[in-house]
């Protein structure tokens, strides 16, 4: 990304500090913020029962998702999460997104609460359905919930019945590149695409998945040359746009590209 001249937003997970240490999550914030990437917020609450301290009144048992807690507690949570980025040198938070997508409209409440502007956990392909977020539409493009103005992942129809985000390991290069393009033409706002940090390495872990490896370089270097008609960007600093209260229809993508896709994703299963 430093290559191309590129920031990404880095939603980095804190609360496993509570169980290890700050060192770890020190070392990763510093790691981001050499590489001049934006840090942000993300929760993933199967951690709330493994800190060394308790972190509410009630910590036993596995919660796996930030939706099963209470406004009250998502509030503790995220401020917690919050402080400890700040702590590791991560500076403020500005936007958050939910572990597994799985946040509901309190979180949002939360979050203005917290002084926390943006969320990006809205999954129209996942929980976003039954958020609590615009029952009834599928949100595709940000709006304005609670106080909090949402950037959701970017998802597309295609052609299988149901949606599909805007994943790196998940498409295809030329899906994504597609898919770009089909936003830029029909006035699209905002275009989010998902990565994890393993998702370039094969299933084993132990060297790079080169065809991944390949479609991220690619698409790098395809937003390095378009600049006139794509802007990557950080949260820190965003104007938010009108919120739409309207929501067009999700991107769509021809069948054909979806197969290439599972042609591409066999070839990784049997040599990756």
């Amino acid at each position: 990304m430093n290559a191309h001249g590129l920031t990404g937003v880095f939603f980095v997970e804190p609360l496993f500090s509570t169980r290890f240490g700050p060192g770890p999550l020190a070392e990763i914030v510093g790691l981001l913020r050499e590489g001049a990437q934006d840090v942000e917020l993300h929760l993933h609450t199967e951690w709330v029962d493994e800190a060394r301290e308790p972190l509410l009144p009630d910590s036993h048992g596995k919660r796996q998702h930030l939706r099963y807690f209470t406004l009250d507690e998502q509030l503790v949570l995220i401020s917690l999460g919050a402080k400890l980025i700040e702590q590791s040198g991560g500076g403020e938070v500005t936007a958050f997104r939910a572990g597994s997508f799985a946040f509901n409209r309190d979180t949002l409440r939360a979050l203005s609460l917290s002084g926390i502007s943006f969320d990006s956990s809205y999954n129209a392909s996942q929980f976003g359905a039954d958020s609590g977020v615009m029952t009834g539409l599928t949100v595709v493009e940000p709006i304005e919930c609670e106080g909090v103005h949402e950037y959701p992942m970017t998802v597309f129809d295609d052609g299988s019945g149901s949606l599909r985000h805007a994943q790196l390991t998940a498409c295809s290069y030329g899906e994504l590149e597609s898919l770009l393009w089909k936003a830029l033409e029909t006035d699209r706002s905002a275009f989010v695409i998902l990565s994890h940090n393993f998702e370039l390495l094969n299933e084993a872990k132990n060297r790079p998945d080169e065809v991944v490896v390949k479609r991220f370089r690619k698409l790098c270097s395809f937003l390095d040359r378009n600049r006139d008609s794509f802007r990557v960007r950080p949260f820190h600093g965003l104007q938010a746009r009108s919120a739409l209260q309207q929501q067009p229809t999700p991107l769509r993508s021809p069948i054909w590209r979806t197969g290439a896709r599972i042609l591409e994703q066999a070839y990784r299963r049997r040599y990756g």
